[in-house]
């Protein structure tokens, strides 16, 4: 699989505030920026897949969502995740 609790670990303790922290913002978005990347991937070989070409749209939503509201909240906490993880805005 390919996201296992070990991989979840490694990027709640990369970019959250530590290896249990699901809830912050930050760890979110790596992680939907993870599974985003992820599904592209499997978009790219599979065009016909409408299931997942759906989840996928939900996941980019889910992680706009959480942009606009890190970015309203405190702005160099949107800056410092969008700079690491290397996002367009």
């Amino acid at each position: 699989m390919y996201l296992d609790s070990a991989k979840k670990e490694e990027i709640f303790g990369k970019f959250g505030k530590g290896t249990t922290d699901t809830g912050s913002a930050e760890s979110q978005i790596a992680l939907f920026s993870f599974r985003i990347s992820h599904l592209t991937e499997h978009m790219k070989k599979n065009r016909k897949d409408h299931s997942t070409e759906r989840a996928l749209t939900g996941l980019v939503g889910k992680r706009r969502a959480l942009l606009n509201y890190l970015k309203s909240r405190d702005i160099n906490r949107y800056r410092a995740i969008v700079k690491a993880l290397g996002l367009r805005k």
